[in-house]
This record gives C-alpha cells, structure tokens and sequence, in this order.
C-alpha cells in the first residue's frame, strides 16, 4: 500500500522542524545570533569552558562546523577561544562578559518557547517523544550503517 504524501512521519518532522527552526530564528535575529550557533551559547551558559570536541560529541556535528560557528561567535564578542593547559591543540571555549550577557537575554526567551510548544502536552507523552525520536534516529543511523 502506498502512503499518502500526508502520511509519511518524516514529511511531518520536517514540517515541524522548519516552524520550530523559523520561529526561533525570528526571535533570535536581534541578539546577532543565528539557531545553530545559540546551541553552542546554550551548552556554555549551561557549563562554560567546554572543549570543541566536546561540543562535536554533545551536538552531533562535524569539527569543520562546530570550528566555524566557534570563530564566528568569537568575532561577535560573545566567546573566547583559548588552548587547553594540557593539549595545545585543543581549544576550550568560554563566554566573554557580553556573551553572559547576552545569556539573560536568550534563555528566557527559549525557556518561554519550550512552554510554548510542550503546552497541553504531558509529562509522559514527552517522555514518549523522547523516546520515539531517539528510536527514529537510532533506525536512521542503522540504516545507514
């Protein structure tokens, strides 16, 4: 049996993402910050002074990209980049003055988009989710493997 064009979940997961994506780009634009580079912020104004391979680990993203939205964010004065005391050809990343800053401006603001989007929706069925997209991923990656 074929699916209908609404039927297929990967159709409505981009659907959902491209919103979700357009949503926070929209509200991100003021503060120079683009949706992929507020990852970053997030995971140091959550732990500053993470290395770059940890951040390739803890969002699954290649070295050459993490390396660019690094650089990036460093000419917006918002991170520093400095070597690792004991690997020199590590960096470590930390938050300038302005990038903390910036990190009383943006969390609430993602705080206010997680209520939004979870409203209605109960703890058990986001639990739900959770563990549905990491089943999704988990066939993605096998599949591919």
């Amino acid at each position: 049996m074929k699916l209908t064009f609404q039927e297929y979940i990967s159709i409505k997961l981009h659907k959902t993402d491209l919103n979700l994506t357009s949503y926070v780009k929209a509200k991100l634009e003021p503060f120079n910050l683009a949706p992929e580079q507020n990852l970053i912020m997030m995971l140091l104004w959550e732990k500053d002074g993470l290395t770059q391979q940890q951040l390739v680990t803890k969002l699954d993203k290649d070295k050459t990209n993490i390396a660019r939205m690094a650089s990036s964010l460093e000419k917006k004065g918002f991170i520093k980049r400095s070597n690792c005391n004991n690997d020199r050809r590590s960096l470590k990343l930390y938050l300038t003055p302005c990038g903390k800053k910036l990190g009383e401006k943006v969390i609430p603001i993602a705080e206010e988009f997680n209520e939004v989007i979870c409203k209605g929706i109960s703890e058990e069925e986001l639990q739900l989710m959770e563990t549905l997209l990491e089943k999704m991923n988990q066939n993605v990656q096998e599949y591919y493997n």
